[in-house]
């Protein structure tokens, strides 16, 4: 069986948190330390503008002198940021992640944003998949066994 994103949001949660392009990178970055999240979604009338991840602060602000109260996401965010569907298998989405260095994805249903996948939520749904083959063949190979 190949896993989906669409279920991995469900054993996860679709809870996405989003600021607006005008939001300091001070300010985001509180909100994920309130929520323990590597990265929000920049929205701009719901519709996604952008990503706004640890990695966009610690190269264009720190690296850079920037004051993070005084610069917004919107000149700090990845623009049109690569994005995943419900229907794309796990696998897929590994794939773009590696090949692309990112560890943040969101996830559309058209241009509604439904959830938001990180390298975190693919592992775990890689490791929970083989651990489901290892209990079925191992049940198998004692079913065979037995008789």
């Amino acid at each position: 069986m190949t896993t989906t994103v669409r279920q991995v949001l469900e054993a996860k949660g679709g809870k996405v948190f989003c600021v607006a392009p005008e939001t300091t990178a001070f300010q985001a970055l509180g909100l994920m330390a309130e929520h323990n999240i590597g990265a929000v979604l920049v929205t701009d009338n719901e519709r996604l503008a952008g990503i706004f991840t640890e990695r966009d602060y610690a190269r264009k602000v720190v690296l850079k002198g920037l004051r993070s109260t005084d610069v917004s996401v919107r000149e700090l965010m990845t623009a049109s940021p690569q994005t995943v569907r419900l229907d794309q298998t796990v696998d897929e989405v590994m794939n773009i992640m590696t090949e692309r260095r990112f560890r943040h994805l969101p996830v559309l249903e058209g241009e509604r944003i439904v959830g938001l996948i990180s390298i975190g939520d693919v592992v775990k749904s890689v490791i929970d998949e083989q651990r489901r083959t290892i209990s079925h063949l191992s049940n198998y190979i004692a079913g065979d066994i037995a008789t």
